[in-house]
Parts: structure tokens; C-alpha cells; sequence
């Protein structure tokens, strides 16, 4: 596998969280990758402890990548995967961003080690200009979950529904949740947001279970699967 050199000075992992951080221990990498603005971090701050707690035992680490310098995003989160895999050898790794961070998570979800993608609110642009759509090509062979809030006035969710379309066609497993009144901040139902993506990346990288929304948003065929409702108190009583 091809090694990204550091893309610009700052980029780095943040402090590990979950398992101790051991080479021999870990079973997968969560990279978290924020937003635009460290001042709306969206759900990604709960997230991460809400991972740490349900994944430590499973040998699950959650690292937040501290962007730093001109690079872009997406070349960013492909040095951190790279890094992950330094630190921890051939684990499957997932990108988890927020907004900015969620494209970016989309964008650089095709680098080897990767095996699943969750992108929250990504920030897309209503209309992309003719013949240069998102490319999903790349994320044939991930598990891919996209959640947009049905009120997002910063990001179009119908461009997600759009990306998350065509990733279909590339990628079966590809689902989409819908959080009804929700901004693009997601704070509205952010329990039940984190609680999707926590279950969703222990099936990813950890379990290869899902619970039965997620499961049954994977395997209905689209449009079912891209506008999955996400319910009201989604969480509170699942069995894994």
C-alpha cells in the first residue's frame, strides 16, 4: 500500500481513546474528522466517548485527527489512515466526520485500509456543476452510512440523497438515514444519531452485526434504504 508523506505540518492523531492503545490489542481504528469550525463540532466530541465506551472491550480505538496546514481534507484523513495502520498494523479502519468532515470521510473512503465510512451532515453544495458529480466509485467494497437532518440549512440533504444514489449503484452496501427537524448540527436527536453510528461501526469493524434499522436499510433497495427514518429514541433498547 502506497504511504502518504505527512501532507503539512499539525496533522496528527489525537489522544487514543477506547482500547489502551496497544498494537496487540487493537482490532480496529475509528478516525474522527471534524467539521469546519471547532466551534460547532456537531456530534462527533459524544461520539467518540460514546465509541470508547461500547467498543474499548472489542478492541475498538477512536482517534480524532487534528487537521493542521493547506492540505486538503481528504488528504489529511488518507495520511491518518496511514497512520493508523503504522501504529497498528492491518486493522480495518472506519472514517467518522461532521460536515466538511463527513465529504471528507466520502472522499477519502477509498484507501485500502479502510473497510467503512460514516458521514455525518457532509457538506455538499445543492447542484454540482454538470458532469462533475461526487465520485463513489471508490467506495465499492465499504460498509457506507451517510445521516442528514431533513432541515439542514448549511448542506443540502437532497445532494446527500443524490451522492448516496449513485454510491448505491457502486456499492450495495451503502444505507442513509434521515433525522426529521433536525439542522445540520444534528443536536436535535443527537443521542439517537450517535447511537446509529456507534451501531453501525461495531457491526463495520468489530461484530459484523447490525441492528435491524441498520440491517434493513442495507439490504432495501433504494430509494428505501437512502431515506431511512431515524426513530425517535433509536438506542435505548437495542440488542446487539
Amino acid at each position: 500500500m502506497a504511504q502518504h508523506a505527512p501532507p503539512a505540518r499539525g496533522v496528527r492523531l489525537g489522544r487514543a481513546a477506547g482500547a489502551n492503545g496497544s498494537g496487540s490489542t487493537v482490532s480496529g481504528v475509528v478516525l474522527l474528522l471534524p467539521g469546519a469550525s471547532r466551534f460547532s463540532p456537531g456530534p462527533l466530541r459524544p461520539l467518540g466517548r460514546a465509541l470508547a465506551r461500547a467498543g474499548g472491550t472489542e478492541g475498538l480505538v477512536a482517534h480524532t485527527v487534528i487537521l493542521g496546514g493547506e492540505a486538503s481534507r481528504e488528504e489529511q484523513a488518507g495520511w491518518a489512515a496511514d497512520e493508523a495502520v503504522r501504529r497498528y498494523g492491518d486493522v480495518p479502519v472506519c472514517l467518522a466526520g461532521y460536515g466538511a468532515g463527513g465529504l471528507a470521510a466520502l472522499r477519502a473512503g477509498g484507501h485500502d485500509a479502510v473497510n467503512s465510512v460514516v458521514s455525518l451532515a457532509p457538506r455538499l453544495e445543492p447542484g454540482a456543476p454538470a458532469g462533475s458529480p461526487e465520485p463513489v466509485e471508490h467506495l465499492s467494497g465499504r460498509q457506507v452510512l451517510i445521516v442528514h437532518g431533513t432541515n439542514d440549512a448549511r448542506s443540502d440533504p437532497e445532494a446527500s440523497f443524490q451522492l448516496a444514489a449513485r454510491a448505491k449503484k457502486a456499492n450495495r452496501s451503502t444505507c442513509r438515514f434521515e433525522v426529521h427537524s433536525d439542522g445540520h448540527g444534528l443536536r436535535e436527536h443527537q443521542p439517537e444519531v450517535v447511537a446509529l453510528a456507534v451501531d453501525f461501526v461495531l457491526g463495520a469493524v468489530c461484530s459484523g452485526r447490525y441492528s435491524r434499522p441498520v440491517a434493513d436499510a442495507l439490504a432495501a433497495p433504494p430509494p428505501l434504504g437512502l431515506r431511512m427514518p431515524l426513530a425517535s429514541g433509536f438506542g435505548r433498547s437495542l440488542r446487539r
